[in-house]
């Protein structure tokens, strides 16, 4: 493979990566909570996230 197609395939290869790990950590979150804590869940959730991605909000 030349330069040019590792340089469309790597950061693809790493969003499907960062996209499918993002899913899986919310169903693993969401799973066996209860509904009232779902938003709580989510909400902490998607601060880990924006952690990791470098991107807080305050």
């Amino acid at each position: 493979m030349n330069a040019s197609a590792w340089a469309l395939l790597v950061p693809v290869g790493i969003t499907l990566v960062a996209a499918v790990a993002t899913v899986l950590v919310v169903i693993v979150a969401m799973k066996d909570t209860a509904s009232g804590d779902r938003a709580t869940v989510l909400k902490a959730v998607a601060e880990v996230i924006r952690a990791v991605r470098g991107s807080r909000r305050t």
